[in-house]
């Protein structure tokens, strides 16, 4: 059992008679009144976001978890094929225990939440950022912009991302997993 104080990112509790990954938390003090912890949770079965806020010292049921690296394979429609890089073990999992699959590319390393009471797994987590290349984007043309403007583009995986006028054509470019934006052009 763990308390209130102890909810962060990342962390797996066992709430409403489903397990739920905490997603975004922020503890909040206020001038008057006790304090308490505001959080957005995630169905690690549905996929469902839903807002929770825990009293000060409230006891939360946590899930311990083991983290596996896994590599992305292919997907068939919603399911999505991993291999364990240790020993070799495949794994499917539907689209919705994916955070953000359109930013997954075939080969990609992830790390994979598995709960060590049954050991299904519960959840899985992208790296920081990706590098994905441009597939296909509009010339961009300058003019009448007074600040940054941006056009879309879509990545190698199929994903539509929002970049700066200077990105073209099979330029590689370097997205945050967590926004879905873009982060800086790589160089060769």
């Amino acid at each position: 059992m763990a308390t209130s104080s102890d909810i962060r990112k990342g962390l797996c509790i066992r709430y409403n008679n489903d397990i739920y990954k905490v997603v975004e938390f922020l503890h909040v003090k206020p001038g008057k009144g006790p304090a308490f912890v505001r959080t957005k949770l995630k169905s690690v079965t549905t996929g469902k976001v839903i807002e929770n806020t825990f009293a000060a010292g409230h006891k939360i049921d946590d899930v311990r978890v083991e983290t596996h690296k896994f590599q992305y394979l292919y997907n068939e429609g919603d399911l999505y094929h991993f291999m364990h890089t240790d020993d070799y073990s495949q794994i499917s999992l539907q689209k919705e225990i994916l955070d953000t699959p359109e930013l997954m590319k075939e080969g990609e390393v992830v790390n994979v939440l598995i709960n060590t009471e049954d050991g299904a797994p519960l959840s899985v987590e992208m790296p920081a950022h990706v590098v994905l290349q441009v597939v296909s984007t509009e010339p961009g043309v300058r003019g009448n912009t007074a600040t940054n403007a941006t056009k879309p583009a879509i990545v190698e995986t199929g994903a539509e991302i929002n970049v700066p006028l200077f990105i073209n054509e099979g330029d590689k470019i370097r997205i945050d997993t967590e926004k879905g934006q873009y982060q800086e052009r790589i160089k060769e």
